[in-house]
């Protein structure tokens, strides 16, 4: 059955992935988006360009209805923060934002309110095992912080108002229009530049972008995933070595992994300052993502040397 579906943060890296399968399934697509012709094909854009959703309830316009919302816009992890108080902000944007959204959702007759939060409202690292939903959360750094208290905001709001919420916490998330980090990465190994990441063995999960779309639309869909949350992966680990090198294959030059060892690593973060970066590099961070396999029936429908082909073949036609 199709669905009149409402995207916020429609025209990001994720929102086109999502927006794209929407339409595909052939569902009634609205984005809310800043900027006009920035949406994916086929959807029909809302310019909203107040900060953190102020005024929403009543900006609404008069006869437009929605099934469902898949909640992605946030203020993001930044690894340079300029805000005096950035707890502060990412409240703004990432719970109280995400609550006015919510409401007026409700009220234009949402019953499905999807989620979209992070690994990192629950931690940076796994210790020896996959992290599941049911482990007690302990993000260090605001934008976690905000991350949870939004997903705590919601489940509350549900139970008041009856809205269906969906929480969903992606790992990092890749494929063609990444940014970030992993943009950098292989603007390095495209460059040839040598990476001192040969041996580093801890595993940390992924998902490829058409993956998580996927079960994003799964999880607004059926009716098996209402109040549940769910940790989403390509369902295959790689290490930062592994993932270099991969990458390096599909972009078709050599792979020039230095062998440093970890200890070394980890003294040099000391000495720059950057030791939190050199342990998310190094460490650990495993999702268990069985619980929505098992709920919904879901598996991710690309492999992980798929999500890795499609994101090199942009980066070759980009760059």
């Amino acid at each position: 059955m199709t669905q009149r579906v409402l995207i916020t943060g429609a025209d990001g890296f994720v929102g086109k992935a999502v927006s794209k399968a929407l339409v595909q399934r052939g569902d009634s697509v609205v984005g809310v988006v800043r900027h006009a012709q920035r949406a994916a094909p086929g959807v029909r854009e809302w310019l909203f360009d107040a900060n953190d959703f102020e005024g929403i309830y009543g900006r609404w316009p008069v006869g437009m209805h929605c099934d469902a919302v898949i909640h992605l816009a946030a203020r993001v992890h930044m690894m340079r923060e300029t805000t005096a108080d950035p707890l502060a902000a990412y409240r703004a944007t990432n719970v109280t934002g995400a609550l006015r959204v919510a409401a007026a959702a409700r009220r234009a007759g949402a019953r499905r309110f999807v989620f979209v939060s992070s690994i990192k409202a629950v931690g940076e690292g796994s210790q020896g095992r996959a992290i599941k939903e049911t482990d007690e959360p302990q993000p260090s750094d605001p934008y976690g912080i905000s991350k949870l208290e939004a997903e705590r905001a919601l489940m509350q709001y549900d139970r008041e108002s009856g809205l269906e919420v969906v929480i969903v916490r992606p790992p990092l998330v890749y494929g063609p229009g990444v940014r970030a980090n992993f943009l950098r990465l292989m603007n390095a190994i495209a460059r040839g530049v040598p990476l001192p990441l040969g041996a580093i063995a801890a595993r940390r999960s992924l998902v490829f972008v058409d993956n998580l779309a996927d079960a994003l639309v799964h999880c607004t869909t059926d009716p098996r995933a209402a109040w549940q949350t769910f940790h989403v992966t390509d369902g295959r680990d790689l290490s930062v070595s592994e993932l270099a090198r991969g990458l390096a294959t599909q972009l078709h030059v050599p792979a020039r992994l230095v062998p440093v060892p970890v200890s070394l690593l980890k003294l040099a973060g000391r000495l720059t300052g950057r030791s939190a970066q050199i342990d998310r590099l190094i460490g650990e961070l495993r999702l268990d993502s069985s619980h929505l396999c098992e709920c919904l029936g879901w598996y991710p429908p690309h492999t992980v040397e798929h999500g890795l082909l499609e994101t090199a073949a942009w980066y070759r036609s980009a760059h």
